[in-house]
């Protein structure tokens, strides 16, 4: 049985880290100024968008049909906005890492709103998973930030127990060659239900959760083979969070990285040529 340990405003070194996340740690921190700029970003352009509704109760004001709309223009927005690109390096070289290996992928804005409302498409709730269920490399690191207060009912659950121990899954149905061809323009017509066929567990969770809670621009930063889901939202506030994930080059050029127990997608979410690592990961400058 593996019990994650749980660092808080760890000091370890980059590599030092590295080394625990790949163990199955979890490492929480406090807010710096680059997360909460990241964080501020988001939470303006939330609220415009969802202007004059508090964007925390929008399903009491707007139909599913209309939410999944103003998200389908308001998640790329937030994706390609300039800012994004210039706060990342400031967060992570913030917070130990190396500008010269570490390379990011773009930031996601995510929402989790509750259990009766929107939950598929394009505010899709994640059932436990692992992310390199979906072609994620083995040395991929998540970084996840909540912009609002959060609560026990609507955040992210572990399942330490699992990080090492396989879990019967479909992961070789997955690749994301295929997925970004065909299933993620499509994310917003999903409303009411999602027939996009995804990795899934194939069978029961025998384990308590793990949820940890952190301010609004605290970070927690956890391995993508961490089995981990969408907590069901029973708070009756909706949860928006920004996140992305790493991948140290020192790392993906050994093959280092967190074991593969039971990941049989195929593809791979980076890409590489002449040595570089391209399409949607940069480089920190």
């Amino acid at each position: 049985m593996l019990l994650s340990n749980v660092h808080i405003d760890s000091v370890l070194s980059d590599s030092e880290r590295r080394a625990a996340l790949y163990r199955g740690d979890l490492f929480v921190y406090s807010p710096t100024p680059a997360t909460r700029g990241l964080c501020d970003l988001g939470r303006e352009m939330i609220t415009e968008a969802f202007a004059p509704h508090d964007p925390r109760t929008i399903h009491r004001h707007l139909s599913m049909e209309a939410c999944a709309a103003v998200l389908a223009k308001l998640k790329p927005a937030f994706i390609h906005h300039p800012r994004c690109k210039e706060i990342l390096p400031e967060i992570i070289s913030g917070l130990g890492g190396d500008r010269e290996k570490v390379y990011f992928d773009v930031p996601r804005m995510r929402s989790a709103y509750p259990t009766d409302y929107l939950t598929s498409g394009i505010a899709y709730a994640f059932h436990p998973h692992r992310d390199t269920w979906y072609s994620a490399p083995m040395c991929q690191l998540n970084w996840w930030l909540p912009i609002y207060e959060i609560a026990t009912e609507n955040c992210l659950a572990f399942y330490p127990e699992y990080f090492a121990a396989a879990l019967p899954n479909n992961s070789e149905i997955y690749n994301y060659v295929e997925w970004n061809r065909v299933n993620r323009r499509d994310a917003a017509k999903h409303v009411k239900s999602d027939t996009r066929e995804q990795p899934k567990l194939q069978g029961p969770i025998a384990s308590r959760d793990v949820r940890l809670l952190c301010p609004p621009g605290g970070v927690i930063i956890f391995s993508g083979a961490h089995l981990h889901e969408t907590v069901p939202n029973t708070s009756g506030l909706a949860r928006y969070s920004i996140d992305f994930r790493t991948v140290h080059l020192d790392d993906v050029a050994t093959h280092n990285g967190a074991g593969n127990v039971d990941s049989r997608c195929t593809g791979t979410t980076m890409a590489i040529t002449s040595g570089a690592l391209i399409s949607n990961t940069c480089r920190l400058t």
